[in-house]
């Protein structure tokens, strides 16, 4: 320890000695303890130096301001904090948003509530009327085929229900013709056969035979051929309409026509 100038031990009592040798040790231990900055072991002895320092790190060693703790400081915070237990699933926030993000979430959980409430009455209503959609689909094509069979049924498969079937289509086409002058064309041209041919007159020699009940050609037949109907030229109801078309245009009407056409 240095010496104080003007001080001796050797002219104080014993029992002052033992006082002043209290009370400088005291004064250097404070001495010692408000040594904080490493620079000041340059005024005393190394050993000095080293319980500085080793006391600066155990006052800071809790701080994790880096302008405040050393390197030893700076290690023992990092240790410290590497024992706090994390959850599991836990998100890391990487910025202010996505903690303000992460904080919204929280409090908007009725409003998150709401609106899957919202969505699943949205979709229910959508499939409802869906449903509603497709069933009155449905009905509509079972009545259309139920009319369908109706129609059938309505007219026979013979000669009579072919010409009131082919005068319904004549209506709605405008086509003239009665079932009078239609049915006596029919019995003169085919005995009523609707796979009647003529293989024996001009029309045969020149490779259009006449065909059907009222004994069409295929180019007659294809001209004057009613939307609708069968491009069968044997089909009976087809034949007729055709024949009756042809015959409206060039005598005005089916029941015009005596003979041969």
């Amino acid at each position: 320890m240095p010496s104080i100038s003007g001080f001796s031990l050797g002219n104080l009592s014993s029992r002052t000695k033992k006082m002043s040798a209290v009370g400088l040790g005291t004064a250097g231990a404070a001495a010692l303890a408000l040594t904080v900055l490493p620079g000041t072991a340059a005024q005393g002895d190394a050993g000095q130096a080293t319980a500085a320092k080793k006391v600066n790190a155990q006052n800071v060693s809790f701080s994790t301001h880096s302008s405040v703790l050393p390197a030893q400081g700076k290690d023992i915070a990092a240790a410290q904090h590497s024992l706090i237990a994390v959850p599991a699933g836990a998100k890391k926030v990487e910025s202010v948003k996505d903690a303000a993000v992460t904080a919204k979430s929280f409090t908007t959980t009725d409003d998150a509530a709401k609106a899957i409430r919202a969505d699943a009455k949205q979709r229910a209503a959508k499939a409802d009327a869906q449903r509603k959609a497709e069933a009155a689909a449905k009905k509509e094509r079972a009545a259309k085929a139920a009319a369908n069979r109706s129609a059938q049924r309505a007219y026979p498969n013979n000669l009579d229900g072919w010409i009131r079937e082919a005068m319904s289509i004549m209506r709605k086409h405008g086509i003239p013709g009665s079932y009078e002058g239609i049915h006596r064309n029919i019995i003169r041209e085919s005995a009523g056969n609707p796979y009647a041919i003529n293989n024996w007159d001009i029309n045969a020699r020149n490779g259009v035979p006449s065909k059907g009940l009222l004994q069409v050609i295929k180019p007659t037949f294809d001209a004057y051929h009613v939307e609708g109907t069968s491009w069968n030229q044997y089909d009976p109801v087809a034949n007729i309409v055709a024949a009756c078309n042809y015959a409206a245009d060039r005598y005005g009407s089916m029941d015009n026509v005596n003979s041969a056409y």
